[in-house]
């Protein structure tokens, strides 16, 4: 199926790694151009490299060594994209991090360190993009998490998740006038080498393997080019009446109707 992507300017933050890397690589075979960001410059010009070799022809791969968890930024990156293409029709907000324990062992710096990471740059990338959206129509793709729909993982992992998916679908209703779209990918457990599920099992592969068993209805992990491939479709005109929701990609994992 062709997505009517060719030609499109994506950005994909957190995209020299993992869910983020996956869903660059999607969009760009896809046609797209992408703009990819990451702090970390030598993993993210490898990465960049690597996007290009897959990318359909005329589609460019552009590296952008930025933290979006400041303003400073997330403007970087915009302008980034804006200076070589002239426009801007996607924004995959992926990036998130999310660190303590419970509830008297989570301190506030914690707190602030969650939303910092994870929702104040979906915030602030989709302000700034939006005047570039409203230009032609375009869309908004929020990677939250299975667990921002219902308990699982750390604490302020869960919240911060659950305040992307809200966001969702505030920024759907605001911003349908103007003919953009915003949907929120809500992935299972993942694995991917370096990634968090590869690490437990790299440190407790019997644990890992009983995980499996136990809350894996497919019997394995989902993999990385399972949701780009979701976001792909999210992101694209074959997806035009889709706004405001959530789209599962878990293979089961998840008890929520």
């Amino acid at each position: 199926m062709d997505l009517g992507l060719t030609g499109k300017v994506a950005i994909v933050t957190g995209g020299s790694r993992g869910l983020g890397r996956a869903a660059a690589a999607a969009l760009a075979a896809e046609g797209a151009h992408v703009i990819v960001c990451a702090r970390g410059e030598d993993v993210l010009q490898s990465a960049a490299a690597d996007l290009q070799e897959t990318a359909a022809a005329g589609a460019r791969v552009v590296p952008v060594v930025a933290d979006v968890s400041t303003e400073a930024g997330v403007k970087q990156v915009i302008d980034a994209a804006a200076g070589e293409f002239g426009r801007i029709d996607i924004v995959v907000n992926n990036v998130g991090l999310a660190r303590g324990a419970d509830l008297e062992s989570t301190t506030d710096a914690d707190w602030q360190e969650a939303f910092d990471q994870t929702l104040f740059p979906a915030i602030r990338m989709s302000r700034l993009a939006a005047p570039y959206l409203r230009k032609q129509g375009g869309a908004i793709v929020m990677v939250s998490s299975i667990f921002g729909r219902e308990s699982g993982g750390r604490m302020t992992y869960n919240a911060v998740k659950a305040a992307e998916i809200s966001l969702t679908k505030s920024l759907a209703q605001q911003l349908a006038k103007d003919q953009i779209r915003v949907v929120s990918v809500a992935p299972g457990s993942i694995l991917f080498e370096g990634g968090s599920w590869w690490k437990r099992q790299q440190a407790d592969p019997a644990g890992i393997a009983a995980f499996i068993k136990q809350e894996l209805p497919f019997g394995r992990f989902g993999t990385p080019d399972e949701v780009g491939a979701a976001i792909a479709f999210l992101a694209s005109p074959k997806a035009s009446w889709i706004s405001g929701t959530t789209v599962v990609v878990d293979g089961c994992q998840s008890r929520m109707f």
